[in-house]
């Protein structure tokens, strides 16, 4: 009982801790596109997906205009296939782990797309896709067109 009394009579010191932005930005208008050739990890989350999530609370913030893009391509294509077709070219049976991660990006404005090459080179087709998944020519023919269309390329 002694100690919580002089507990209670102690003055808790305690060091705030503050992030300072030094640069703060504020944009009007994003155009980006994330080329997304293989996964890095934010500890379970793929970076390419976080960074969209943060680019995304940003632009609300902003109340700017945007239009963004993923393109998953060589390594990171898998992302875009349905359970079935997952499961067998990642050969398990738990079914795409990112799909929610992916409709989440869907339904808040993002344009997901797979390269038509690294499709051929695995023989998929659009059947084997989750939903909103568009398929380009190939990832890099797409980079570039957008990137003549004024979007910032951010490799992931």
């Amino acid at each position: 009982m002694r100690n919580i009394h002089a507990l209670k009579g102690m003055a808790m010191s305690s060091t705030e801790r503050v992030l300072h932005i030094d640069i703060p930005v504020l944009l009007p208008e994003v155009k980006a596109v994330f080329s997304i050739a293989s996964l890095s990890f934010e500890g379970d989350l793929p970076a390419s997906m976080f960074h969209l999530q943060l680019i995304q609370q940003d632009i609300d913030a902003w109340n700017a205009v945007s239009e963004l893009y993923a393109v998953f391509h060589t390594n990171a294509g898998h992302v875009t296939l349905n359970d079935e077709t997952y499961n067998v070219e990642r050969k398990i049976t738990t079914g795409n782990p990112y799909k929610y991660l992916i409709a989440g990006l869907v339904q808040n404005g993002v344009h997901v797309e797979l390269c038509g090459a690294t499709a051929k080179a695995h023989n998929w087709v659009n059947a084997d896709l989750l939903p909103d998944i568009r398929i380009n020519t190939d990832a890099m023919a797409r980079i570039i067109q957008l990137a003549q269309q004024g979007f910032e390329q951010i490799a992931e």
